[in-house]
């Protein structure tokens, strides 16, 4: 079943891809559904993707293709279910796919700077960043600017974005956020040693964190890096 926005979104996605081919920008999304943000629109368009309903094509500009509708209501039907508060509707079997979309780009929250370094605070901002959605799997995914030098023996340097998946779980080795004692975020490999936490650079120059598990907070794993040339 759909809530009443991820519903009214892929029907909305639908409707352009016939009329154009070409599925709507995250603004176009945002504006259609009355939403306040683009980073609600990323996360319909996520929970879709997840369920079967949408999937994302890669190497195109914005690209988003229906590959299951919900069940079509009529008016009296869609009346009736916001006159008595109903929030989800019912799945339908799934439908030919449309014609692809020639667009592809999904705009990430941006939430400030991150540490590949010793901590430092990782600010939530208002902005966001054009991200090519061959770059992302599935799942919820913001974009941090990375401080520092400690990581770039894995290739991540100071200045590059960090295209971070949303999850509070991670294995040995993966590289994370990781928010240290409630306050400061850092990006570094994430081992356990014993009874500690052991937060690991990809720089010789700097040396490994230890902590308690009860002060670290995996926030989000690697996955991806964006980097502007000037």
């Amino acid at each position: 079943m759909l809530t009443a926005k991820q519903h009214e979104l892929i029907r909305f996605i639908q409707q352009r891809l016939e009329e154009t081919g070409i599925s709507p920008s995250f603004e176009e999304m945002k504006d259609a559904l009355d939403l306040k943000s683009k980073s609600g629109v990323h996360r319909l368009i996520s929970a879709l993707e997840e369920r079967g309903f949408l999937r994302r094509l890669p190497n195109r500009a914005r690209a988003l293709e229906v590959i299951r509708q919900p069940e079509d209501t009529t008016p009296a039907t869609r009346a009736s279910a916001t006159a008595s508060g109903a929030n989800v509707v019912q799945m339908a079997a799934p439908r030919a796919a449309q014609p692809e979309a020639a667009n592809d780009v999904i705009e990430l929250p941006l939430h400030g700077r991150i540490a590949a370094g010793a901590p430092i605070e990782a600010l939530e901002g208002q902005s966001t960043l054009p991200v090519p959605a061959a770059l992302l799997g599935p799942g919820e995914h913001y974009a941090l600017e990375v401080s520092g030098d400690s990581m770039v023996e894995a290739g991540i340097f100071d200045g590059d974005f960090a295209l971070v998946r949303r999850t509070n779980t991670a294995r040995d080795g993966e590289i994370v956020v990781a928010l240290v004692r409630g306050e400061e975020a850092t990006l570094k490999y994430l081992r356990r040693e014993g009874s500690q936490v052991r937060l690991d650079p990809a720089n010789a120059a700097y040396d490994p964190q230890f902590y308690r598990p009860d002060e670290v907070e995996v926030q989000g794993k690697l996955a991806g890096l964006l980097r502007r040339y000037h």
